[in-house]
């Protein structure tokens, strides 16, 4: 039993992604290496995808108004990873915003959907993409 979990870890742990070397914040590369850069931490979404962020960010309305909202709705974490409330969707959107320092009126837009509950895992929003006419 214990072989059978040794390989159910592996594999995980081959699925986790960091960003490129460049430092642009990219959720798609491939490497299996658990460590991140100095300087940068690591978030996950409730979709489950692995997002590895700049410290600098933490001072962002956005990252802390999700942090805050991960913190009401998961509690804090106990030596587990942070999983915000979002999806890779909105986090994908959110990044770049914050990479090129977006006016504050952009960001009340973006907290103001995350509030509002437009927020929702992406399959969500392919279905109501899907069922529009």
């Amino acid at each position: 039993m214990a072989k059978k979990w040794q390989k159910v870890a592996a594999i995980k742990r081959r699925r986790i992604s960091l960003p490129k070397a460049t430092g642009v914040v990219d959720s798609e590369s491939c490497r299996t290496s658990s460590v991140v850069e100095k300087g940068h931490f690591v978030v996950y979404t409730a979709d489950q995808r692995r997002f590895v962020i700049p410290l600098t960010y933490l001072k962002n309305d956005i990252i802390r108004e999700l942090f805050t909202t991960a913190e009401d709705e998961f509690g804090l974490p106990s030596g587990g990873p942070i999983t915000l409330p979002c999806d890779a969707i909105f986090m994908e959107h959110a990044v770049p915003l914050i990479q090129r320092h977006a006016t504050k009126d952009v960001e009340k837009a973006l907290l103001m959907s995350l509030a509002t509950g437009r927020c929702l895992p992406s399959s969500h929003l392919h279905q109501e993409q899907s069922n529009q006419p």
